[in-house]
């Protein structure tokens, strides 16, 4: 298993168990960075949901108390665990990186850093728990994605885009 996406790539891949054991491994160093609780990081995105095709990058979740007052200790632990803020603005959510090389060229995973047990913290983990436990969503999201790919050309924006609808109505069962 090779993980690892270039800027703007969009190429998804078959699911495979490496991709948990890959988080595993990498939650580990993140707990031996960062004075953290190990359950404030969970494995979240397409490879976390068992059987079907993924981006080849990991998604991962990283609980905080106040997104707003996040401890400096915090950032330089994810520094030496190889993860880079990125300079991408979105609510509710600081974005993080880590990369194959000194190039920045290809990206292997992702850090969402937000605020412990927020809406945004749950609306990720139900994603990931809901299609893990329902056979037709899951399918419907894998068909989304492999028409994306079918039907467009686009980039990472587009492929985000496409899905965003099927990813709100999710988010709307939580409630």
């Amino acid at each position: 298993m090779r993980l690892g996406l270039k800027r703007d790539e969009v190429r998804l891949e078959t699911f495979t168990d490496e991709w948990q054991k890959n988080f595993l491994s990498i939650k580990q160093d993140i707990l031996t960075s960062i004075p953290l609780q190990e359950n404030r990081i969970e494995h979240i995105g397409s490879n976390a949901i068992k059987g079907i095709v993924a981006k080849p990058i990991l998604d991962l979740v990283v609980g905080v108390d106040d997104l707003e007052e996040v401890d400096q200790a915090i950032f330089q632990g994810l520094k030496e665990a190889g993860f880079l803020r990125l300079q991408v603005e979105r609510p509710d959510e600081i974005v993080l990186a880590k990369f194959t090389d000194e190039t920045y060229e290809e990206k292997t995973h992702y850090i969402h850093l937000v605020e412990y047990n927020g809406d945004l913290w749950k609306d990720l983990i139900f994603f990931r728990d809901y299609l893990n436990s329902n056979d037709i969503a899951r399918e419907q999201y894998e068909d989304l994605k492999m028409k994306f790919l079918e039907d467009n050309s686009g980039g990472i924006k587009e492929y985000t885009d496409y899905k965003e609808q099927f990813v709100q109505r999710i988010y709307e069962k939580r409630i």
